[in-house]
């Protein structure tokens, strides 16, 4: 993987924006890979395509990148809200990429995977409606709220322009790959319950650490009334696919 872009393919621009989607397009399609499959290269969709930047033609997983020159903070703004939460609920939303760039010398300094069986509706936040002065007057977007995912849903290719395996970041795609055969409300919950393991910040934990945030995850879903049990199935789920270990008496510890 290189770092720096290639910025003879912008020679022709002035535009800034114009340069950066030039460069991060043409730089992602000769350097990222499928973190589903070995294919070592992703093929750009065709023009026009929602939604949908980049797809392998090996096992057709689909993907979305989103670039820029800031550091990466707490929410990503993204397109239409609506629509989103729709993608969310058919399981149709892509893998989505952050890159962090570098606008001086157009190099790489970071990069994230989220899976898209990470994005729950837990993380997507509406923002306000257009005013009535604006061209679009009334329209929805939306923002990817990343501190309402788990760090296990948040996967680094390169950190501080340190690249990570290929080897390695499959290997965390992989280890929450049952996922993607749930329903959206149930890997949902099971994200849910997962960041709150993870919130608590410490390998050992208990039960009652987790009911201390019920009151939380009843706002994250509203409709269910049996917050308890709910969270002790997903402690369950969890165990069963190896992320956590039950210790005894109401201890777990992440593995």
């Amino acid at each position: 993987m290189e770092l720096c872009f290639d910025v003879d393919k912008a020679r022709n621009y002035k535009s800034h924006s114009q340069i950066a989607r030039v460069l991060t397009e043409d730089w992602a399609v000769k350097n990222l890979f499928c973190i589903s499959c070995n294919q070592s290269r992703l093929q750009a969709a065709r023009d026009n395509t929602k939604v949908i930047d980049f797809i392998c033609d090996k096992c057709s997983e689909t993907y979305q990148l989103k670039s820029q020159s800031k550091t990466l903070g707490d929410k990503i703004v993204d397109a239409a809200y609506e629509p989103m939460i729709d993608s969310i609920k058919r399981n149709r939303t892509p893998n989505l990429f952050l890159l962090h760039y570098n606008s001086t010398n157009y190099c790489a300094e970071n990069l994230l995977i989220v899976p898209r069986y990470f994005l729950t509706l837990s993380c997507i936040e509406a923002r306000k409606p257009l005013s009535q002065n604006a061209r679009r007057a009334g329209w929805i977007g939306c923002n990817i709220v990343l501190k309402e995912i788990p760090l296990d849903g948040k996967i680094t290719i390169i950190k501080e322009r340190e690249i990570i395996s290929p080897e390695s970041v499959r290997a965390n795609y992989d280890r929450f790959r049952f996922l993607s055969e749930k329903k959206f409300d149930s890997r949902g919950w099971t994200a849910d319950v997962l960041k709150v393991v993870r919130d608590l910040g410490k390998a050992d934990f208990t039960l009652e650490e987790l009911y201390a945030y019920d009151e939380q995850l009843q706002k994250l879903h509203p409709d269910n009334k049996h917050i308890r049990p709910k969270i002790r199935q997903q402690l369950q789920i969890l165990r069963d696919k190896g992320i956590v270990e039950f210790k005894g008496s109401g201890t777990y510890r992440i593995v």
